[in-house]
């Protein structure tokens, strides 16, 4: 399946989230915008500020019709830990099977400490209330990003 392009309607999901519900991104088709952040692992420094920092403009985010989804490979209980020691008042989808990462083409060759591996790379989609992809952010870096997106979303 080739990677959402621009303008063009992405591809339908479901996966599991916290809150113990099934999230599809169908369900918000003609409702809210969305914003699907792809972030590399739970309680990790730079994971946890990017979340605060969405957790943060969340309310922002909401008056603008938008609804706020981060997706990393960890399983649902470490979601849920991480979302309520955080109080992310936004749920986070587990993508076990990488199926939503593939979808999003977000796994990329890393390096850390000197050593290669396959990881999630930071990256953000915007998605219209018609299921399109209006703007896309690839090799996110932190700081002032989720403030980049809520600017994006006010724009739409």
């Amino acid at each position: 399946m080739a990677k959402p392009e621009l303008d063009q309607p992405v591809h339908d999901f479901e996966a599991p989230a916290t809150g113990d519900q099934t999230i599809r991104l169908s369900d918000f088709r003609g409702k809210k915008h969305v914003v699907i952040y792809f972030y590399p692992k739970d309680n990790t420094p730079g994971c946890t500020t990017e979340g605060q920092n969405f957790r943060d403009l969340h309310d922002q985010f909401q008056a603008l019709d938008a609804v706020i989804l981060g997706v990393s490979r960890d399983g649902l209980k470490a979601h849920e830990n991480f979302r309520a020691k955080h109080d992310f008042p936004f749920h986070l989808i587990s993508d076990k099977d990488e199926a939503i990462c593939s979808l999003f083409d977000v796994i990329k060759l890393k390096k850390l400490y000197g050593k290669e591996h396959m990881g999630v790379e930071r990256s953000t989609f915007l998605i219209d209330n018609d299921g399109k992809l209006r703007r896309e952010w690839r090799g996110v870096k932190v700081p002032g990003h989720a403030e980049e997106v809520l600017d994006a979303v006010r724009a739409l």
